[in-house]
């Protein structure tokens, strides 16, 4: 997985290691590869050091974290979690730990959340909101997902945020904004559109437009 902020992919810093092998300045490949050169500099040195292993992003977790909670401590919250079937403000006031210290022990265990779980037994009796699975057609332009968000219009000058629910707006009811969103399945590309209303034919036109945009 590449970093969020990575501006270059493995296969970028190849292509821009094997440019400057072959002789070119390397604030010149920088400058194509829309980077620093600093970070030309680093990736090139990288790979001198480790080859093409070293294009490959390394992971950010510390060497040491002195803060981090003891592993005897973790085995406690989660087997208090397990028989008390509390959540993390009691965990942490039995187990003498931070609620939020206790919430990222939890779903680090992949325990479930509570409401899943059966109040008498402890066993799990709901499915979960999130899966680890990821639907996703084969090919691009295999599905569609389409939706309509409905955003209150903002007057000019501001609404309340700026003048305060005390005082008298001027605008209120000019109307709302349909902001019609359609994203393709498989390489989750988005088109959108903001529109006056979400009726029939303006739903058909955003779909033929959307459909034109993802065939180009």
């Amino acid at each position: 997985m590449v970093h969020r902020n990575a501006r270059l992919t493995p296969a970028g810093r190849s292509i821009l290691v094997q440019r400057v092998l072959q002789g070119r300045p390397v604030a010149h490949v920088a400058k194509e590869m829309g980077v620093s050169r600093t970070c030309a500099h680093r990736w090139f040195r990288r790979y001198l050091e480790h080859g093409s292993d070293g294009m490959e992003d390394r992971s950010s977790r510390p060497r040491s974290c002195p803060h981090a909670t003891p592993s005897a401590k973790i085995d406690e919250v989660l087997a208090a979690r397990v028989k008390h079937r509390e959540g993390p403000v009691e965990l942490g006031e039995r187990c003498q730990v931070p609620a939020r210290t206790v919430s990222r022990i939890i779903a680090r265990a992949g325990l479930p959340r509570l409401w899943e779980l059966d109040p008498i037994s402890g066993e799990r009796i709901r499915a979960g909101r999130a899966t680890d699975h990821r639907y996703e057609r084969d090919t691009a332009g295999e599905l569609l997902h389409i939706d309509v968000k409905k955003l209150g219009k903002i007057p000019d000058g501001g609404g309340w945020r700026v003048h305060g629910r005390s005082e008298a707006v001027r605008g209120r009811g000019i109307g709302y904004d349909y902001v019609h969103v359609a994203v393709d399945d498989h390489s989750r590309l988005a088109y959108v559109e903001v529109l006056p209303d979400e009726k029939g034919p303006t739903c058909a036109a955003f779909l033929a437009n959307a459909a034109a945009f993802m065939a180009a």
